[in-house]
Parts: C-alpha cells; structure tokens; sequence
C-alpha cells in the first residue's frame, strides 16, 4: 500500500510500504480522510522519530475484522482515536486519563496518512467508535480536535455568561471559538496576526477580533465594559501571547493553557499579579472517551460547521503542499488528506 512517511517537515515522501496484517482482536481500516494536525508540523516534537507515518485525525471504513472482534463489522463507518487510556491506572481512576502512560503508548499503525491502517486490540476495544450516517468521512477528521477543545472548555469550566479571549485563530482558535459560541458563551474575542484568521474568527462567531500586535489588555477591557476576561485561551506557543493571556485575564479568571511549547522553553510567570487576582490555571492535552462521544453528537448535530473549516483537501501525492500551508498558518484553516484519491 501508499502512505506518505515523513523524514521532516519539507521532506515527506511517497512509499510503498507492507499493508499492515490484523490479529484476532484487530481491525484493518481503510482510511478515507486524515486531517493535518498543528502537531504534526511541529518539526521540534516530530523530527526526533522521524522516519514515520504521520496521522492521526482519521475517518474511514472497516476492511477487514480479527475472528474475536464482536461488536464491529466489514464496511462500518468508524473514527478511531490513536491514543488510548487504561481506565485503570491511578491516573485514570482519578479523571486524569491523558496522563495515562498506556494514553501516551498506544497508537494504530501505520497512520492515517496511509491507505490502511491496523488498529490494536486496545484501541478497538477503547477507541474505535461508529460514524453516523449524517457525518461525512471530512466532518469525522474533526472528531479528535474537536474532542480535544471539548475536553479543554470541560477543564476551563466555561460558562454561558462569561467573557471568553481566544488567542491565537489557528484550527484550534477558532473550533474553540465556535464550540463556544454554539455553546452560549456570550461575548468572544480573538486575536490573532493574521487577517485571515482574524476574518474566520469573526465568521465562526466572534464578537470582536484584535490584533494581536496590538494591546489586547486593553482592547479586551473595551469590549467587555472595562472589565477583563472572565477565561482565557491561549492557543498559540508564542511566549507574547502568554504574557498576553496573563495580562487578560480577570480577578477570579480561568486561563486554558491549550498549546504545548518545545521542551526546552521557559515561560515567565507573574506571580505577583496571578496570587492577587487568584487566577486558575489549568492545562488540556489530548480527550477521551466522553469527550469523542460528545464530539461525534455535535458533529451529527451540525451545528458545529466543520465543513465550512476545511480550505483544502489533497491526495497522498500532494501531501507536502498540504503541510507546507499548514507550517506556514497564512490562508488556510483545514486541511485535509483523501489517501483513496
């Protein structure tokens, strides 16, 4: 079979590679549609397992089932999440599922900017969950990130009634502003540098957007009667939008830190101004269970516009124009890779 194995963020190349063989508890996926994560051109966090198949936002259909799978069945329609917790663990036990070391071991192979891939016995059992009819194999790529912002506005504890700032318009920006939005949060505010992100953002229901080359503590204060934010979103690794977000966030408020920085970064925290206005922080990596089924209902729902995200979609030839717009965030917000194509 094709899959598109990645060396480096310029260097991702067609190969043929072994169709991958399922044991009894396994299931082969022919996969349809992967989407491009920010994550995976992050060259820092990838390149170091380079060479690799990369992918894992897939939707796509069962080809082949192990003699002991039960509950799936040739031609089903399924997303499968790659990561996988135990359920057991004391990590698990107490809600934190995605500091699970099985969550940070598992995987499917090869991944899903292959033609196929072989899903484990864990993540069949864990991880393998049916794609309504009503969403399309391009909706189902957004099942995972859409998971992961879920998980993350779940963690925030956002509320109807508050002021949310959304920094950074990225995929994840704006999925977090329009599951917002959708949700009732009743005044947004997007930053970004980009003024087509900054239009998108207004599009998938943003109040106001700022620039954020601009002071965003101050603009924030404009559009929310003088007030700060009541959360904060940082959904960039720049070290300016973190001192933005500190700078944003009202006595009391929550900041969602949702983008990781390379290892070796240092952020400076002001703790004078976070001890005196008790602000929270809190961290969101990856989602689970409930967090994917709830994915798959507003997906199913549509009021979730995932289709009116996707801005390009590419077959396995044209992989690299796919991770050369992602890496370079100008005018793209989804893409999208059809291994079939």
């Amino acid at each position: 079979m094709r899959a598109a194995v990645y060396y480096n963020n310029k260097d991702i190349r067609v190969e043929e590679v072994p169709k991958p063989k399922i044991g009894s508890g396994e299931l082969l996926v022919k996969v349809i549609a992967s989407g491009i994560c920010g994550s995976d051109v992050m060259e820092w966090y990838r390149v170091k397992k380079a060479p690799l198949v990369l992918g894992h936002e897939i939707a796509g259909e069962i080809a082949e089932v192990g003699a002991d799978v039960k509950r799936f069945c040739v031609g089903q329609r399924v997303f499968v999440s790659h990561h996988v917790p135990c359920d057991e663990c004391r990590y698990c036990r107490a809600g934190h599922h995605t500091a699970c070391a099985t969550l940070r071991s598992t995987n499917f192979d090869p991944g899903g900017f292959a033609e196929y891939v072989r899903v484990p016995e864990i993540n069949v059992q864990k991880g393998t969950f049916l794609l309504p009819d009503e969403v399309t194999f391009e909706e189902g790529t957004f099942v995972e990130p859409l998971g992961c912002v879920i998980r993350g506005q779940r963690v925030a504890e956002i509320k109807e009634s508050q002021t949310a700032v959304v920094i950074g318009s990225g995929i994840s920006g704006l999925m977090h502003i329009q599951l917002a939005r959708i949700e009732g949060v009743s005044n947004l505010i997007a930053t970004d540098i980009n003024d087509y992100r900054l239009e998108a953002a207004l599009r998938f229901g943003a109040n106001v957007v700022v620039n954020a080359n601009e002071d965003v503590a101050d603009a924030v204060r404009k559009a929310n009667n003088g007030r700060l934010a009541d959360t904060v979103i940082v959904c960039t690794a720049s070290l300016s939008a973190f001192e933005q977000a500190f700078e944003s966030v009202d006595c009391g408020g929550t900041l969602l830190l949702f983008a990781p920085t390379a290892p070796e970064v240092r952020v400076p925290l002001p703790l004078y101004d976070v001890y005196f206005k008790s602000t929270r922080i809190v961290f969101s990596y990856a989602a689970v269970n409930e967090d994917i089924v709830r994915a798959i209902e507003v997906l199913t729902s549509k009021r979730f516009d995932a289709l009116g995200m996707v801005t390009h979609c590419f077959g396995l030839d044209d992989i690299r124009k796919g991770f050369d717009l992602v890496a370079e965030a100008g005018r793209s917000i989804k893409v999208i890779i059809m291994p079939q194509k």
